[in-house]
């Protein structure tokens, strides 16, 4: 008996497993491009703040998420028309939680505002309940879709089969 607890303490005392601390990119043709936090700290930054009925305020900083996407491909502006409109952006959490945007949602010049992978808060980092990255969907009446603990970003095209 002393060895079982003895042997749970130990496992207990160990440290937890690191946190990914990098982003998965997926496109529509399959290329894949990971970034590492790094990388996405050392890219330009923005700022955006979270508001919503209910809901305290929030400061974040981040990537424009269309800056992340351009990596894949993905239209951007006045390119981001026709078939192009079909195109959605899936974010997966460490925790399982799936959010959807349409590519046309990240674009500033459709929607003012502008979609962030946030890596930090204005004044600090992200905890690790929602970081290392958190999605900020700003203008929207719940922040269900501002995500936190992404890991993975997909783009889709609605018009595909599969």
């Amino acid at each position: 008996m002393r060895r079982a607890l003895l042997l749970l303490a130990l496992g207990l005392a160990a440290p937890a497993p690191a946190l990914a601390q990098s982003l998965l990119l997926r496109g529509t043709d399959g290329r894949e491009v990971t970034l590492t936090a790094a990388e996405i700290a050392a890219m330009p930054h923005e700022a955006r703040r979270l508001e919503a009925p209910g809901h305290p305020a929030a400061s974040f900083e981040g990537v424009p998420l269309g800056a992340l996407l351009a990596q894949l491909g993905a239209p951007q502006g006045q390119a981001l028309r026709g078939p192009a409109l079909a195109l959605v952006v899936v974010a997966r959490s460490r925790d399982g939680y799936v959010v959807s945007l349409s590519l046309a949602e990240t674009d500033p010049t459709l929607r003012p505002g502008g979609v962030l992978l946030a890596d930090r808060r204005a004044d600090g980092p992200l905890g690790p309940e929602e970081g290392p990255f958190r999605l900020v969907v700003p203008g929207e009446l719940r922040p269900a879709r501002s995500a936190r603990m992404i890991e993975r970003i997909e783009l889709r095209d609605l018009r595909d089969p599969s």
